[in-house]
């Protein structure tokens, strides 16, 4: 089971899935998948849902049944309710094999912002300012952006088999230091994922920018033995 992020950091994964399905190389017929979040008020019609954002980028161009895909609902009549049960619905379907994540310029995952606790379930979060100002350039203005999000908790996050955070670009490179390098704080949700036994981070050289030890890291992986190699 796939656990799906969302935004223009996963857009090439996407691709590179789509692609490989077109050529024959993956069959996605007996996947099933949850997604980390979606914007409180917006339906799958708006476009700026993130349902809309998943059926145009994936779903629409890979063989995943729809009964195998789940969104939070943004128009559910009682939050509280829709939360708990996305979190039995994820337990019922025999957990998550790979989270895939994206990584906030202040560190946040999912929509997990600073301050979240480390041990948080699927809830109704309410975004801070600086994510408000990176998702306005999907919206008309900054006014139109929800304020509100139901997303995935760090603690749900931690609970998947496998983690694969992507993160590109200089805007990054400080939230990815401190994810791999700083302290474990809620002050970067993301540093939770330092006690995950199985996370990757794909970063690119701008993102890279700020690490302490990359040097080592280019060194241990250049002398990684071959079945530790992905």
């Amino acid at each position: 089971m796939l656990g799906l992020a969302t935004g223009s950091t996963p857009l090439g994964f996407y691709e590179e899935l789509a692609a490989m399905r077109v050529r024959g190389e993956i069959d996605l017929s007996e996947i099933a998948t949850f997604n980390l979040d979606e914007y409180v008020g917006l339906g799958p019609d708006h476009p700026q849902s993130y349902a809309h954002f998943m059926h145009e980028h994936f779903f629409s161009r890979v063989n995943i049944a729809a009964w195998r895909v789940h969104m939070p609902d943004g128009l559910a009549p009682d939050i509280a309710a829709h939360c708990r049960a996305y979190e039995l619905a994820i337990v019922e379907a025999g957990g998550i094999d790979l989270q895939l994540l994206g990584l906030g310029s202040d560190g946040h995952i999912g929509f997990n912002e600073p301050g979240s606790s480390l041990g948080s379930r699927t809830r109704l979060k309410t975004l801070t300012e600086q994510t408000i100002r990176d998702n306005a350039r999907f919206f008309a203005s900054p006014a139109e952006v929800p304020r509100h999000v139901i997303t995935m908790g760090v603690g749900t996050i931690l609970e998947a088999r496998r983690c694969l955070v992507l993160a590109f670009g200089e805007r990054k490179a400080a939230a990815v230091a401190a994810m791999a390098e700083g302290p474990v704080t809620a002050d970067v949700p993301a540093s939770a994922l330092q006690f995950h036994p199985s996370c990757s981070l794909l970063i690119d050289e701008a993102a890279a920018a700020k690490l302490k030890r990359a040097d080592y890291y280019r060194w241990v992986y250049a002398n990684k033995p071959d079945w530790q190699r992905p």
